[in-house]
């Protein structure tokens, strides 16, 4: 496995970081965005350096989707959102020079605009209750397996 030790995402992957794991495989590895947009807001990386979707194999591809689909499941059972939306920022665009893929529950006339921004979210009480939720997923994600 290649990992780069001065990588964030890397060390956000491996556990070499602090970080609220809610799953993991011998792929990837699905913490709680340290600034969330909603409650249940997940990242998805793989433990193996890479930067951007192209470079994905395919083993790595297909753990991703299907932590995705689970995280979902988990995240519609918990926090009952009117939505999710899944995304991916690459090149330039990624803060952390390391894939990572964001599921994030949405809710009616909430503007996603906000997720792009510079701007502080108004977060604390959900950064406050992070192993909280980090509780409450694991426990609905084992249920679903």
């Amino acid at each position: 496995m290649c990992v780069n030790s001065e990588c964030l995402g890397c060390n956000l992957a491996n556990k070499n970081a602090q970080v609220n794991v809610v799953y993991e495989n011998d792929f990837v590895c699905c913490i709680l965005d340290h600034d969330p947009f909603n409650e249940g807001h997940v990242m998805i990386l793989p433990k193996e350096h890479v930067e951007d979707m192209d470079e994905l194999d395919a083993d790595t591809a297909n753990a991703i989707i299907q932590a995705s689909r689970l995280i979902s499941r988990a995240i519609k059972a918990l926090y009952k959102p009117d939505g999710i939306t899944i995304c991916q920022n690459g090149g330039i665009f990624s803060e952390l020079n390391h894939f990572h893929m964001h599921v994030v529950p949405r809710y009616r006339d909430q503007s996603f605009a906000a997720f792009y921004l510079d701007d502080d979210l108004n977060n604390e009480a959900i950064k406050y209750n992070l192993k909280e939720t980090q509780t409450e997923l694991l426990r609905h994600i084992r249920g679903i397996k």
